[in-house]
């Protein structure tokens, strides 16, 4: 069976990351195994200058792994499908992504007035949205503060 996986898209600065970071406890005291994958739009740097990793990196390696007995980490130098991604993080029973606008996958969408954005997509191509709007929508819709209740209708979807 193909692990489920929800986007959560929105604006920058719309609370993407606190809304998972907010989530993934609950979702954790409810006995689900939670993957999280971000799509960063800028580049990133995940290794220091100087280590063995990096070092590898920059002697042309184009897939590095580390390892210990608390954590693995794999870096592959270069962009991955997002079905790639997915396929990789075995072992979870929800995949959550933040970013992934474009994607194809069920999304819920993070709005917030102050930011003075209009929403990214239309409220009927959306699984919920999450917000501090008053909107005039048959698309479920979530105070940002409302974690439990957005995090028991993650459970519905799955």
């Amino acid at each position: 069976m193909e692990t489920p996986v929800i986007s959560i898209i929105g604006y920058s600065g719309t609370g993407k990351t606190t809304l998972i970071e907010k989530l993934l406890p609950v979702l954790k005291g409810r006995g689900l195994r939670v993957g999280v994958i971000k799509h960063d739009a800028h580049s990133f740097e995940i290794d220091r200058e100087g280590k063995d990793s990096w070092r590898f990196t920059q002697a042309g390696a184009d897939i590095v792994a580390v390892m210990s007995k608390e954590k693995s980490a794999v870096m592959v130098n270069r962009e991955l499908d997002l079905e790639v991604l997915c396929a990789a993080s075995t072992g979870v029973d929800l995949i959550l992504t933040e970013g992934y606008k474009a994607g194809d996958k069920p999304k819920i969408e993070v709005h917030r007035v102050a930011t003075g954005k209009p929403m990214y997509e239309k409220p009927e191509n959306l699984l919920a949205i999450v917000t501090d709007a008053e909107l005039d929508t048959d698309t479920p819709c979530f105070s940002i503060d409302a974690v439990e209740e957005i995090a028991q209708f993650l459970l519905r979807q799955i």
